[in-house]
């Protein structure tokens, strides 16, 4: 199943039907697309989104830079609250966005590596740029 997990249907219809899942997507909110195939992400290098730090922090950003992380938690879980009803209704457990998303096949990643933080990432990222460019007017 060839699925975007901003909207959690192709991952609740695969888990349920136990098919392998790609998620093609841009990134995730709360960088859920690093700790659900448990890829490396210090806080103390890699800034979270909506910061707007760089890889080289003061103590106090790094601080900061925790804090977001922690906080993104709850955030996602708001976000996709309605998404963890409807697969726990479906799936007949509990589940957690972690487990809706952790057992994707492969990840595609429509950015390129050369303007990310650079990071380590799983055998099964795969990054894709250059897929959203237009035509300059």
């Amino acid at each position: 199943v060839l699925t975007d997990p901003f909207f959690m249907c192709g991952a609740i219809v695969a888990n349920y039907l136990s098919l392998p899942f790609v998620f093609f997507m841009r990134g995730l909110p709360c960088n859920l697309h690093y700790k659900a195939p448990q890829c490396p992400s210090p806080l103390s290098y890699a800034p979270r989104i909506f910061t707007f730090f760089s890889d080289q922090m003061t103590f106090f950003q790094r601080v900061e830079n925790a804090v977001v992380d922690f906080l993104e938690l709850g955030y996602c879980n708001g976000v996709y609250e309605d998404a963890l009803k409807l697969s726990s209704e479906v799936l007949q457990r509990d589940v957690s966005l972690t487990d809706l998303t952790n057992s994707a096949s492969v990840w595609i990643l429509r950015y390129d590596f050369v303007f990310e933080y650079v990071r380590p990432v799983m055998p099964n990222m795969v990054f894709v740029g250059g897929i959203n460019c237009a035509k300059k007017k």
